[in-house]
């Protein structure tokens, strides 16, 4: 079979053509740019990612973990002259309890702690240079046999038909391609998206930034700052890179007057003067400018060809990340393209993917909309104050935070509640636990049938997985349980089961009674929680999960057209 196309060679890309090497999955890579060797990548030390815990899992899952990334430890919110509050989001050290931050957060007021609410202790987001990322990536596609990166293809022509997509392209690479799938990565201005015929509205710069990363020591060593009425305009943001390094972002004005060097300088000197009493020795090591767009795709699938990343959605006000959510295009595009590669695939799974995802960053689009509403309106904070934002909490500080940190209406991982790929009806048995059908499975301890025992979320990206809940297993060697209570019955059912998948037990699971049996799709996402050992309403559940049975594949035919024209939406395959 043609392996799998992917158009672009940025960190969606890139991860993505590693998911589904991981699957074994053949797959080609072209990207317009001429091909640098791991290292030779352009660097900007003020182009940088945070990346949501969940989402840095999912690259240390595909052996790709940046050297020297740093996760942020707390959130400090200022005023011009006043530390207001600390808003830690990482376990307190054994030397610093809560009771401890609380007596030494300032008294509540006009300048005070009440403008802040506290956030629970949550693993913290991670921050590195997007060129570090990249390189991680490149290096790890070397190791896989079977990835192909041809630089300088910059594709021209794309048509589909029934047994695949062919694409041409032009440049020192230019050549014909052919690819069982094809998915753009090629960013805000993609060619994928044009020549599919997707429309792509949305609102453009939304807002202005002024960005300028430097090698200073602040205060506040593995802390963001969010500095929220600096000398000169809006908030400023500082966030810690690894090696000493500090990116500081500033909201800009909306008319789009011009930010020279020197409105740059004066606005580093003015932020370092406040944080540290004096201006202190610093590096000025890159600076920008850049505008957030928000724009959404109509369409993330046409018969065999897909879009992710930029070349899907534009994002990024208030802190929401949008390479995060590229990032998570990647992950829950690959198992379903893996499975529909080896096994065939209903149109029920390939729809999934826009489905899900597309509903899952309009739905953080909508909020970062009616949160601009009030934090940017005639009157700042106090117009916050006075406005309830639907679906997330009061304040500034609170908003910005949620979606620097991936958490909230704002950036929280979505819930695929609405899934194509849940059993029609809640399955007979089923029960209620602390993770909602759709959600991503708490990363409990689980042990494996070989003995072997790892965190649950460190399964994920491989098979279906099946995980029973019984008390007391860790007590027991393997030998004893694996043949007693309900395993057997259990192994019996889950080598029945339509899909493969792969049979865990843990000792507890949040809100679950024991014997529950949870049904967990290759990318985290609770299928369903069963009572017992129910082995209809489980094959079920994997039914559901791999998009109900797939349809008989007709014969290959090409489909004629117009040299240089795109496969109209009407005539593509699989719709």
């Amino acid at each position: 079979m043609d392996p799998v196309i992917v158009v672009g060679a940025g960190p969606v890309g890139l991860t993505l053509a590693l998911a589904l090497a991981r699957y074994e999955v053949p797959v080609t890579v072209l990207d317009e740019a001429p091909q640098q060797p791991p290292g030779q990548e352009e660097r900007r030390a003020a182009r940088t990612v945070v990346l949501r815990p969940e989402t840095a899992a999912l690259l240390t899952r595909l052996g790709c973990v940046p050297d020297g990334g740093t996760r942020w430890t707390a959130w400090r919110t200022m005023r011009r002259r006043t530390v207001v509050a600390r808003v830690p989001f990482a376990e307190p050290g054994e030397d610093e309890k809560p009771a401890e931050r609380e007596r030494d957060a300032p008294e509540g007021g006009p300048d005070g702690a009440d403008d802040v609410v506290g956030a629970p202790a949550e693993p913290s987001p991670l921050h590195l240079p997007q060129h570090a990322l990249v390189r991680e990536l490149r290096l790890a596609l070397e190791r896989e046999a079977d990835v192909r990166v041809a630089g300088d293809s910059r594709v021209t022509i794309l048509q589909q038909d029934s047994a695949g997509v062919t694409v041409h392209t032009r440049g020192d690479n230019g050549t014909s391609w052919r690819g069982s799938y094809l998915v753009g990565c090629d960013g805000a201005r993609s060619v994928v998206r044009k020549l599919l015929g997707a429309r792509f509205p949305g609102r453009t710069a939304v807002e202005r930034h002024a960005v300028a990363a430097l090698r200073a020591e602040l205060p506040w060593p593995g802390e963001a700052v969010l500095h929220r009425s600096p000398p000169r305009g809006g908030e400023v943001t500082a966030r810690p890179l690894p090696g000493g390094v500090w990116r500081l972002d500033w909201l800009l004005p909306p008319d789009g007057a011009l930010v020279t060097p020197d409105d740059l300088l004066a606005r580093v000197h003015d932020a370092l003067t406040v944080w540290c009493g004096d201006i202190p020795a610093y590096e000025l090591l890159d600076t920008g400018v850049h505008a957030v767009h928000h724009r959404l795709a109509r369409r993330w699938r046409s018969g065999r060809a897909f879009l992710a990343g930029d070349a899907a959605h534009l994002m990024g006000a208030l802190g929401t990340q949008g390479l995060d959510e590229g990032l998570q295009d990647a992950e829950n595009l690959a198992w379903k393209l893996a499975l529909a590669w080896h096994h065939g695939a209903s149109d029920a799974l390939l729809d999934s993917y826009q489905a899900e995802r597309r509903t899952a960053v309009a739905a953080r689009l909508r909020a970062a909309d009616r949160a601009l509403q009030a934090v940017r309106c005639e009157g700042g904070w106090h117009a916050v104050r006075r406005t309830v934002v639907p679906g997330a909490v009061r304040g500034h500080d609170r908003l910005l935070a949620e979606g620097h940190l991936g958490r909230g209406a704002l950036g929280a991982l979505p819930v695929h509640a609405r899934t194509p790929l849940a059993p029609a009806a809640p399955p007979a048995g089923s029960v209620l636990v602390g993770t909602e059908p759709g959600a991503q499975v708490a990363d409990v301890p689980v042990t494996a049938p070989d003995g072997s025992c790892t965190g649950l979320r460190d399964r994920l990206g491989g098979d279906l997985l099946v995980v029973l809940v019984a008390p007391g297993t860790g007590v027991w060697e393997r030998r004893h349980w694996m043949g007693a209570g309900l395993m057997p019955g259990l192994a019996a059912a889950v080598s029945a089961l339509p899909m493969r998948a792969e049979l865990l037990v843990t000792e507890d699971y949040p809100g679950a009674p024991a014997h529950t049996v949870l049904v967990v799709r290759p990318d985290g996402c609770l299928v369903a929680a069963l009572s017992g050992v129910r082995p209809a309403e489980l094959y079920a559940c994997a039914d559901a999960a791999r998009g109900g049975a797939v349809a008989p594949a007709p014969p290959p035919a090409r489909v004629a057209e117009p040299s240089g024209a795109a496969v109209p939406e009407e005539a593509t395959a699989n719709r």
